[in-house]
């Protein structure tokens, strides 16, 4: 719990996103302060191949990704902090297990850096002006329902 608390006072402090450049699945460089620039609530999720509580949360959240596409206009961009050697597993995982979110690369964990991610799974939620409003690190069952909760209280 007190790793949770730390975890919130280092983020609390930035309400947007850092600029730091990743790479998209085909290679193409894009920094994340565009994913604040979308009009659209937008979860950020940061995992890993070699991670099984990240695969579990993003199991669970692709049962409800197409509702809440739907239902909140929202966008899910999934956060590979793979190193070299792991970051060629990414395309033939994220094809396996059939997730449509955003998949982006953290290649040289400046984004993770920027953000003070100090473990994965580690999720952010921006609303539709790309306030980050909401983080959460680790992964529980049920972990999925509080963050469509919190989505729910941005469309009110």
């Amino acid at each position: 719990m007190a790793a949770v608390l730390c975890a919130v006072g280092l983020f609390a402090q930035m309400t947007s996103l850092p600029s730091a450049n990743v790479k998209t699945l085909e290679g193409q460089t894009f920094n994340v302060q565009d994913l604040g620039k979308s009009g659209k609530i937008t979860v950020i999720s940061f995992w890993a191949t070699w991670c099984s509580p990240c695969k579990k949360e993003l199991d669970a959240i692709k049962d409800y990704y197409g509702e809440w596409k739907e239902k909140y206009d929202l966008e899910f961009v999934a956060v590979s902090v793979d190193d070299p050697r792991t970051a060629a597993k990414i395309p033939a995982m994220v094809a396996e297990k059939g997730w449509e979110y955003r998949i982006l690369h953290d290649y040289n964990k400046e984004f993770q850096i920027a953000a003070n991610v100090a473990s994965v799974p580690y999720t952010l939620l921006l609303d539709a002006k790309g306030t980050v409003v909401f983080e959460h690190t680790g992964y529980a069952p049920g972990d999925e329902l509080e963050l469509e909760d919190r989505i729910k209280e941005l469309k009110k």
